[in-house]
């Protein structure tokens, strides 16, 4: 019966985090997120990456990338996110599971591939890369997602 409750919950979270439907519904980070100061080309890829954000993502590491304690990891201030590139592109593209260490709190949760294009994939980096007080590089191309995937 607990294994019943179990595979019950974690199915739940896996869906609540993938929906088929993409939402209607769009919310705005004025304070968070600058993009009238960021060069044309990443601030183009940023606002679509916010709607990316918000149709896939938001569901779990919330509107202000804080994520849910203990369950979905932050992307606000992320020393994984900082320190990871790569590892964080391949998670978009690919999905993830298993243990992080998320400012120094252990994650262990599935986040299942979102099916987006290397474009997505590059513009909902360069959007979490640079909000909420995230700095994180440069601006991320396709041909630079493409090349992550591959290798």
């Amino acid at each position: 019966m607990i294994k019943w409750l179990k595979l019950t919950a974690a199915v739940l979270v896996i869906m609540s985090c993938n929906p088929k439907e993409k939402k209607a519904n769009t919310v705005d980070y004025p304070e968070k997120t600058s993009l009238s100061a960021q060069a044309p080309e990443l601030k183009a890829s940023m606002e679509r990456g916010k709607s990316v954000y918000n149709d896939l993502c938001i569901t779990c590491h919330m509107a202000n990338g804080k994520g849910a304690p203990r369950v979905f990891p932050p992307l606000a201030q992320s020393d994984y996110l900082k320190n990871n590139q790569e590892k964080s592109i391949m998670g978009v593209k690919n999905g993830m599971k298993g243990e992080m260490v998320v400012n120094g709190i252990t994650y262990n949760s599935v986040m299942t591939p979102l099916g987006l294009s290397d474009e997505e994939v590059a513009d909902v980096m360069n959007y979490i890369n640079n909000s909420w007080g995230n700095n994180f590089g440069k601006l991320i191309t396709p041909e630079e997602v493409t090349n992550v995937i591959k290798n």
